[in-house]
């Protein structure tokens, strides 16, 4: 039986017609979502106001991935916006009532912990608590599982494993909440533990501990049936949560050979022709039975990003490169303007209820209505996309490290907790000071990223290929602050002599200490004035922004970028100008030995000025680091 009309039609990616970059599938569904999904009044303007509800949340992170991927703020607003009409500015979530303990309550959280993370408004923290509250309340079954809903007593879902636990580690780690590692791990192990089906390797979608509800085994209290979102969601749920979870946990490697072990039965149910999967999964040629797209597009995501972050090997994106293939083929069609559709995903799957009872049943699972752009479906294909493109950037940096220094930069604020963290320039650094985007770059062209919280050494520095000093301490920014001296001019010089490729990013003076660094520089030819370019006053962007010529040797796509507060440069051998302004030299670089320095007098590509929210679109700063960060891996010495 035919759910909907597919038109067929072939994507063109690169250059258009007009000579113009398309966009890619991650940004087309995301706009479409932007423009049509959430004008429907379930979530805007129902008489009670906005509906707090999952389906968003699952939407918002797709549109999260594609804001890092691209530095476009207007994708990051979306999100911002999304959530102020929840969050008023005590921080208390309209029309969410913790009293229900329904864990799909919790999965908006983690957008909570992203706004938090990005603007450090503290309404977005107080809101995102309310839920992590909730999780301590939760009831539970006698083994400690949380239960799906309230009203679901003894309970559990697959799907509440990615509603709860994701935002669950995410908290933990913010607010260092280290003994709920242990918790979330288990969750995930009782779920394996009591709804594993040994001959498919496939877990059932519910599980009662009573055996009381009218679904339940009697013998085993699972539900009757494979639902593949149920799956989808158990699998997402595995690679997010061990993007917060401790390395050195001892039940890491429990939740890895979980997610091994997922992986497999996934991979094993996938169809041979088309590259996605069935609905109930485990019954392709039954009749009824249809391709999904929301479970295909969850498959795809949680092995590619399995993949990237290294929690399984690198065959696993065989499976995931198929897949992407086929959702493409079996569920995309155009919507017009840069814009696609999702079809073939189901509105929604549960178990119990009332009017109509849903008894688990394959005859069940297939009745229920199958939409275009539901937004589960939207936002895993999102995620899903974003992580396929990111596979299929090129990675001229593998086999590389980028390690900043935390030594001659090395300030501390009051964190969350109230306890001091470090910041400024740090790759987990997510607000306007940090440099997790500048990371971002690095890792998606194959970079290893590292901090290096010691005095550099010929010895500690052996395993790095880029290093990038930024922002010296003076003494009014961090209590007994460690200054360049000769020796450790001696030991970096040496360093980039074998091969090294040296970053340096200063500030102007007054924000950073410049007379005892340039030791350092001065060895290369390069001296950091004591200056201030380029001030900027308020909003006027138009005062920090620079023109970069035609032909530039290092920012070979980027026009226009925006340097504010700029330590001018003198060159002399074996340095060079390697871009001027009026006369200025605001970036040097210079050989020496087999190594390479490149030195500019602003941290330049730190969040505030690359992550799109605060910019005009016209000033370039987003590709600005692109072009830094593929000029930097063509500067190490390819081995022989």
């Amino acid at each position: 039986m035919k759910r909907y009309i597919l038109l067929v039609f072939v994507f063109v990616f690169g250059a258009g017609q007009n000579g113009f970059a398309q966009k890619k599938l991650s940004e087309q569904l995301t706009l479409t979502a932007i423009e049509t999904m959430f004008k429907d009044s379930i979530y805007t303007n129902n008489p009670k106001g906005p509906k707090w509800t999952y389906d968003m949340g699952v939407v918002l992170e797709g549109a999260a991935s594609v804001w890092r991927n691209t530095g476009d703020g207007d994708y990051f607003k979306y999100i911002q916006a999304s959530m102020d009409a929840y969050v008023d500015k005590a921080g208390n979530i309209k029309n969410y009532k913790q009293e229900d303990y329904n864990i799909d309550n919790v999965k908006n959280g983690r957008s909570l912990l992203l706004l938090y993370k990005v603007t450090g408004q503290q309404k977005y923290l107080t809101a995102a608590t309310q839920l992590y509250n909730q999780l301590e309340k939760q009831p539970r079954t006698k083994q400690g599982g949380f239960w799906h809903k309230k009203v679901y007593p003894n309970q559990m879902w697959l799907d509440g494993l990615y509603m709860g636990e994701p935002f669950y580690a995410e908290y933990a780690a913010l607010m260092k909440k280290d003994s709920a590692y242990t918790d979330i791990s288990n969750q995930f192990i009782y779920m394996e533990q009591n709804a594993l089906d040994k001959k498919t390797g496939l877990l059932y979608h519910g599980w009662d501990e009573s055996k009381a509800e009218k679904w339940a085994n009697k013998i085993t209290g699972t539900s009757a049936n494979f639902w593949a979102r149920a799956m989808g969601w158990y699998m997402m749920a595995l690679v997010d949560v061990l993007d917060n979870f401790p390395e050195n946990h001892p039940k890491r490697p429990e939740l890895l050979a979980i997610l091994k072990r997922t992986a497999n039965a996934i991979v094993k149910y996938q169809d041979a022709k088309t590259g996605v999967w069935y609905d109930v999964m485990n019954m392709p040629e039954r009749k009824g039975n249809y391709l999904e797209s929301s479970a295909s597009s969850m498959f795809v995501y949680g092995l590619a990003k399995a993949v990237r972050k290294g929690y399984l090997p690198p065959s696993y994106s065989v499976a995931a490169t198929k897949g992407y293939k086929g959702l493409q083929k079996e569920f995309v069609s155009p919507a017009g303007n840069e814009r696609i559709n999702l079809n073939g995903t189901v509105a929604v799957s549960g178990l119990g209820g009332k009017n109509p009872y849903r008894d688990g049943s394959f005859e069940y699972y297939i009745s229920e209505k199958v939409i275009t752009n539901d937004p589960k479906g939207v936002g895993a294909f999102i995620l899903a996309a974003a992580e396929m493109e990111i596979a299929a950037l090129p990675k001229p940096g593998k086999g590389l490290t980028v390690t900043v220094d935390n030594y001659f930069n090395n300030e501390f604020k009051d964190g969350p907790t109230g306890s001091k963290i470090p910041f400024h320039y740090l790759w987990d650094e997510d607000d306007n000071n940090g440099f997790s985007l500048f990371g971002n770059v690095f890792n998606q062209a194959g970079v290893k990223t590292a901090t290096l919280s010691a005095a550099p050494t010929a010895n500690n520095l052996k395993n790095s290929n880029i290093y990038i000093l930024v922002d010296p301490d003076a003494e009014k920014e961090t209590a007994g602050p460690n200054f360049m001296n000769a020796e450790h001019a001696k030991q970096i010089a040496e360093w980039v002599k074998a091969g090294g490729v040296l970053v340096l990013l200063l500030n102007d003076a007054g924000n950073c200490e410049i007379t005892k660094f340039n030791v350092l520089p001065e060895r290369f030819g390069i001296h950091f004035n004591e200056d201030s370019r380029n001030k900027v006053q308020g909003s006027n962007f138009e005062q920090g922004a620079i023109k970069i010529p035609s032909g530039n040797s290092i920012f070979k796509t980027a026009k226009k970028v925006y340097i504010k507060e700029i330590s001018t440069i003198e060159v002399k051998s074996p340095a060079i100008s390697a871009l001027t302004d009026n006369g200025d030299v605001l970036v040097a670089t210079a050989k020496y030995g087999k190594g390479t320095v490149f030195a500019v007098g602003d941290p330049w590509f730190y969040n505030e000025y690359i992550d799109g929210r605060k910019l005009p679109k016209d000033l370039e700063n987003f590709k600005a680091t692109n072009d830094l960060v593929n000029w930097l891996i063509k500067q190490v010495p390819t081995k022989k």
